[in-house]
């Protein structure tokens, strides 16, 4: 029989059934069961120690409801089934292919067991072509008839179970799209308001803001100097308002665009205060200005969609 999970998915998986509701062990093991259609059920000793690993790292917690420990997930847990909602299509995909395998399985079995059935039949129909039909022969017949039914019962499941697979998958990731524009749509948002306060505070801090948001527009307090250069790449190469970092292509993974448009915040800006220069005073504003954007995005990116 194929593995049904690969390494470390089970885990994952366990993370998921939580998500969607506390469960008692027993409760994760009916499910497990349910989603193959009954055509793999992991045992208590499969499931158990998974569950108390993820307790023990702290992405799942439990409590105790008549004499049964009933298992949430946490923030924790939550924020690792965020960070592979990839991998989690994926493996809705690797669990629709091992539900085709283990129904392929038991559809040979079944075939092979009829076709030694058939095979005995018609042995013992030439041994006894004179002899009146028995009881045994009628048994024979009824295997053969429930044995067909069974295979087309569980080949029906199968085909099922594939296609709600199939479904769950590609609703993972419609969800997975919408969570990554909506991340990038949050930090151009908040580049905007950047750009505006970083404005009005004026000063090299105000050309260094507009120089890297791609306004073009140095702050009235700001001196030409080493940073002319910087200012003169910004108005030479304009960034139309909500099309920052367009040219950064989605990757597929939310959380890898975030990074990358997070590491062309920096560096952007990293390479304006070089050429620019920066002060103490300006550092302590601009800490504000950042403190504030932090906590902006920590309110989006805190929120469940």
């Amino acid at each position: 029989m194929p593995p049904v999970f690969a390494h470390g998915r089970l885990r994952l998986y366990l993370l998921k059934l939580l998500d969607e509701a506390p469960r008692h062990g027993y409760e994760v093991i009916r499910l497990l069961e349910e989603r193959f259609q009954g055509l793999y059920a992991p045992s208590a000793g499969t499931v158990y120690p998974r569950l108390a690993k993820l307790e023990a790292e702290g992405l799942v917690t439990h409590a105790t409801e008549g004499g049964r420990k009933v298992y949430s997930i946490t923030d924790a847990g939550r924020a690792e089934l965020a960070d592979r909602g990839g991998e989690l299509a994926d493996l809705e995909l690797e669990i629709r292919d091992s539900v085709t395998e283990l129904a392929a399985e038991i559809r040979d079995d079944v075939r092979g067991a009829a076709g030694d059935l058939r095979r005995e039949m018609r042995a013992a129909a030439s041994a006894s072509a004179t002899q009146v039909e028995d009881e045994s022969w009628k048994a024979a017949k009824e295997d053969l008839r429930k044995a067909r039914q069974e295979w087309k019962e569980q080949a029906r499941r199968a085909k099922d179970e594939s296609r709600r697979a199939r479904e769950e998958a590609q609703q993972a990731r419609r969800q997975a799209k919408e969570a990554q524009e909506r991340a990038r749509e949050e930090v151009q948002r908040i580049a905007g308001q950047l750009q505006e306060q970083f404005a009005k505070s004026g000063g090299v801090l105000g050309s260094l803001a507009g120089a890297w948001l791609g306004s073009g527009t140095p702050g009235s307090g700001s001196a030409a100097g080493p940073g002319a250069g910087s200012a003169g790449r910004a108005a030479a190469d304009p960034v139309v308002d909500g099309d920052w970092a367009a040219d950064l292509a989605p990757t597929g993974d939310p959380a890898r665009d975030l990074d990358r448009l997070l590491d062309r915040f920096r560096d952007e800006v990293r390479d304006a205060a070089r050429d620019r220069g920066v002060t103490a005073a300006q550092v302590a504003e601009a800490r504000g200005h950042l403190k504030a954007a932090s906590g902006r995005l920590g309110t989006t990116f805190g929120a469940r969609p």
